[in-house]
C-alpha cells in the first residue's frame, strides 16, 4: 500500500510534501502561540496543520519502510535516515497532541468588533505552559526535519555530485 504512487516510489514524493508542510506547520504554531492576537487566524490552521503533519509523518515512516523493503541493499546506508525519520514521527505525534490542547485552550482576542468570537483564557499559567510546550515541540519539529532531510539526502546523493 505504501510503497508506490503510479511508477513512482510514494517515499519520494511524500517526502517534499513533508520538508514543506513540517516547517510550515511548526512555524504557524509557533506565531499562534506567542501573538495572542492572530489567534483567531491560526486557531485552525495550527490545528489541521498538526494533524496533516502527523499525517505526513506517519505515510512517509510507512513509504520509506516500504521502499527499504523493496530494494534492500538501501538498508545500510539509509539506517540513519530511516532513525531520524522514527524520532521525527514521534515529535509529529506530539506536536499533534500539543497542538490541539493549544487549539481548546489557548484564548485571544477576536477579529469581530463585537468581541463575540473571542475565546477566553481559562487561566494564565496554563496558557504559558501550552505556549512554551508548542514553541518548544514546533522547534524540535523543524529542526529534526531537517537532520532527517540532511541524512536522506546524503545517502541519496554522497559522492555523485561533482567536486566544486
Amino acid at each position: 500500500m505504501f510503497e508506490r504512487f503510479g511508477d513512482l516510489p510514494l517515499h519520494v514524493l511524500v517526502i517534499h510534501a513533508a520538508v514543506v508542510v513540517l516547517p510550515v506547520s511548526a512555524l504557524t504554531a509557533i506565531v499562534f502561540a506567542v501573538v495572542p492576537k492572530w489567534r483567531w487566524l491560526l486557531r485552525w490552521p495550527t490545528l489541521l496543520l498538526g494533524l496533516g503533519s502527523l499525517v505526513l509523518a506517519y505515510v512517509a515512516r510507512q513509504s520509506g519502510e516500504a521502499f527499504v523493503a523493496a530494494i534492500p541493499e538501501l538498508q545500510p546506508i539509509v539506517q540513519l535516515h530511516e532513525n531520524r525519520g522514527r524520532l521525527l514521527f514521534w515529535y509529529c505525534l506530539i506536536f499533534a497532541v500539543v497542538a490541539i490542547v493549544a487549539f481548546l485552550v489557548l484564548g485571544g482576542p477576536s477579529s469581530l468588533a463585537s468581541g463575540k468570537g473571542a475565546k477566553a483564557t481559562r487561566s494564565r499559567p496554563l496558557e504559558l505552559v501550552v505556549s512554551a510546550a508548542l514553541v518548544v515541540i514546533s522547534v524540535l519539529v523543524i529542526w529534526q526535519t531537517i537532520r532527517t532531510g540532511d541524512a536522506g539526502a546524503r545517502a541519496v546523493w554522497n559522492g555523485q555530485l561533482p567536486k566544486k
